[in-house]
């Protein structure tokens, strides 16, 4: 953030929030560098929202926490998101009731104010509206440095309802206020202006990512030694596990596989998905080569949890695939969040990793909370007829990196293993080699 431009402290913009007044929030410089006023929609008031209306886009989103968003049946605007800063919009809503178009401030201030009343029911509000509700993600601001995230952050600093509205400071011409503009109209409007970085220092000095590690020792393993650490999230009380085996140096980047818990593919050997294979490469690779492993809990069923993930299953049984299963029961396809994984891999000083994953959500997931990744290493995809539809859609939907691999099942007989089954195919992989004349 610029050093010649004068920001306020995070403190003061808590108890403005607290107070029912607008804040001016920028994001980071090499983001989009932006500002966003920002109010509790608890505390709504016409006149609030008629000043926002006024002096930004006119687009007012109502950041929530995900949870929120699924209470209410706010499904994801869109099944595959493509929004370069992956801002998770939902249908747009208006209150069901008290509103006339659903577009003049008042219309807009009830509908938010419903929102954020922790007696709303999914039959209060109607769909498309006015209101543009924004999921955000579990982490929090460290997780996904958005405006989104802030404005959930500073209603829950704030001791609101963690619901806020949120538009983009605009010029009279139409474009975006930059940092020097965000403070001459702080100024001329009597608003404090903070800065995202801001806010996530302050998170970070009063509220720890993680608790102390309270257990270390040494795992005696099938593929070999690792020092063993527990990490406790201190907001969600998860138990994370880092498995690191043989020496590492600082200078290098260490190869880690951050995998998510898994049950059913984990423990239970399941064959609908590709989780236990790719553990025990993990581990095998870790213990051969040197590395980690973090084993994330908290993430069942790409953050859904077990009984959604059942749930789901029995919906892949009469047909759909995995995200339309997850929209059919109001989840988001993908709801897990990297906070927690970077907090664990900083708080180990291992910041600068090699990846194991062919998931380029989770690469981006990590890089936007901090962690430098400077590879990504192919994971193992072995291929069943049971998890065949399933690899297909993480490619196909999901934008795994399995584009040049040939999924299909391996024939009753044991055939020969496809790409996807034998990694040293894939050219990406280190091990891969080019046969030459």
């Amino acid at each position: 953030m610029s050093e010649h431009i004068r920001l306020d402290p995070v403190p003061v913009a808590i108890a403005a929030i607290a107070a029912g007044r607008p804040v001016v929030v920028v994001d980071d410089a090499d983001r989009e560098n932006e500002g966003d006023l920002i109010y509790a929609a608890a505390l709504a008031t016409d006149e609030v929202t008629a000043f926002t209306v006024r002096h930004t886009s006119g687009v007012i989103c109502a950041p929530l926490p995900a949870g929120l968003a699924d209470r209410l049946a706010l499904p994801p605007m869109t099944t595959v998101n493509e929004d370069p800063k992956g801002t998770a919009y939902t249908v747009s809503v208006d209150a069901a009731a008290g509103v006339t178009t659903g577009i003049s401030a008042a219309d807009r201030t009830r509908t938010l104010r419903l929102l954020a009343d922790p007696g709303a029911a999914p039959g209060d509000l109607t769909r498309p509206g006015h209101v543009f509700p924004l999921r955000a993600v579990p982490g929090g601001v460290r997780a996904r440095r958005g405006h989104t995230e802030a404005g959930v952050e500073l209603c829950r600093l704030a001791g609101v309802a963690p619901v806020a509205a949120i538009a983009e400071l605009v010029h009279d011409d139409g474009t975006m206020m930059r940092l020097p503009a965000l403070r001459e109209f702080s100024d001329e409007h009597g608003l404090v202006l903070i800065s995202i970085e801001d806010l996530v220092a302050h998170l970070e000095e009063t509220t720890p990512a993680l608790t102390a590690v309270p257990a270390e020792a040494t795992l005696p393993t099938r593929h070999g030694l690792f020092r063993v650490s527990v990490h406790v999230d201190a907001e969600t009380g998860a138990e994370h596990l880092l498995l690191v085996a043989g020496e590492t140096d600082s200078e290098r980047p260490l190869t880690v596989r951050v995998h998510s818990e898994c049950l059913t593919g984990d423990v239970l050997g399941s064959l609908r998905c590709d989780c236990g294979p790719q553990l025990e490469d993990a581990l095998a690779r870790a213990a051969a080569e040197g590395g980690a492993v973090l084993y994330l809990r908290g993430h069942e069923g790409r953050g859904i949890g077990l009984a959604n993930k059942i749930r789901a299953y029995r919906l892949q049984e009469e047909g759909m695939d995995t995200v339309e299963a997850n929209l059919a029961l109001g989840l988001p396809a993908e709801a897990r969040d990297w906070a927690g994984a970077a907090a664990v891999l900083t708080a180990a000083g291992h910041r600068r990793i090699r990846l194991v994953t062919n998931n380029p959500a989770k690469v981006a997931g990590l890089r936007a909370a901090g962690i430098d990744v400077v590879e990504r290493v192919p994971a193992p995809t072995p291929v069943t007829e049971h998890n065949v539809v399933y690899l297909r859609t993480k490619r196909d939907r999901m934008a795994h990196a399995l584009a040049d691999r040939v999924l299909e099942p391996p024939t009753a007989t044991g055939g020969p293993a496809t790409p996807a089954d034998d990694p040293t195919t894939d050219p990406t992989h280190p091990t891969h080699q080019e046969d030459t004349p």
